[in-house]
């Protein structure tokens, strides 16, 4: 899955924190947006949802996985875009569990294929050391190194 990231131009390394958990998803957001696939309509719905059910995207400390399925509008196409950010962005006051760097947003245009990606991310994530080697990553060419390690 890795691969599928970096073989469809899914992959953003940003140099620069985000100032709040908002605007991480709005960044997290810019590179399926490049890739026409959602529309900034869809990320404000994810970041309604999250106003009003809470930080139910951050699924492991350290991981965000912005994605809305209440309407799916503005959903052109279906993908995840994988955005690192250099630090941790809070997601709730006082609580490091629900802090996020690596940011994989979903975007899918039936729920099947919403639920599929969900499943093929968490099993990604299940993977021993994965999650810390991809915290470390600065560069692409660092990223490329973490996909070769891990063949996915």
């Amino acid at each position: 899955m890795l691969r599928y990231f970096y073989d469809n131009n899914l992959v953003a390394i940003s140099k620069e924190t985000p100032k709040d958990w908002q605007e991480a998803i709005r960044a997290s957001g810019e590179i399926l947006k490049q890739n026409k696939l959602i529309t900034d309509q869809y990320v404000e719905q994810v970041i309604d949802d999250v106003k009003e059910y809470g930080p139910y995207i951050v699924i492991v400390p350290g991981v965000a996985m912005p994605h809305s399925s209440a309407k799916n509008e503005g959903v052109l196409g279906t993908g995840i875009g994988f955005t690192l950010f250099p630090e941790a962005i809070s997601f709730e006051e006082g609580n490091p569990e629900k802090d996020a760097q690596l940011f994989f947003m979903l975007a899918a245009k039936d729920p099947g294929a919403h639920m599929e990606n969900i499943a093929n991310l968490s099993d990604l994530l299940m993977t021993e050391g994965l999650i810390a080697d991809l915290k470390k990553v600065k560069t692409m060419k660092d990223y490329v190194a973490v996909m070769e390690k891990y063949q996915l």
